[in-house]
């Protein structure tokens, strides 16, 4: 089984700044791309950001310099620090991973449970 427990979300003022952590474990044999995307009421999921193994990132064209993704292949954890943020980035983040796990001979995509991030005055 692979789980993927994210921490760091809450209410932060707009404005201010946000730290959320990503955490892969289980039978995990390789771990490829990681990211965070994200889920508002009524939505759809979009992406924000990825991370590939080889250290190549990819941005929402929207999020860009205000998001920064960093990821630590050996810990197999993503983090998404965000900054000045705005009432329009409240949504659910969802960790993701696409992970080759325990016998399987291809990747598959898996979620963490989400966490809630609320930018309000």
């Amino acid at each position: 089984q692979v789980q993927l427990v994210e921490s760091g979300g809450g209410l932060v003022l707009p404005g201010g700044s946000l730290r959320l952590s990503c955490a892969a474990s289980g039978n995990i044999v390789s771990l490829a791309t990681m990211g965070w995307y994200r889920q508002a009421p009524g939505k759809q999921r979009d992406m924000v950001a990825t991370a590939t193994s080889g250290g190549a990132t990819n941005y929402a064209d929207a999020l860009k310099g205000r998001f920064t993704i960093s990821r630590d292949s050996m810990l197999n954890t993503v983090t998404l620090e965000m900054t000045s943020l705005k009432p329009e980035d409240t949504a659910v983040y969802y960790c993701y991973g696409r992970i080759r796990a325990g016998t399987d001979i291809s990747f598959k995509g898996y979620w963490g449970q989400g966490t809630q991030v609320t930018v309000s005055s």
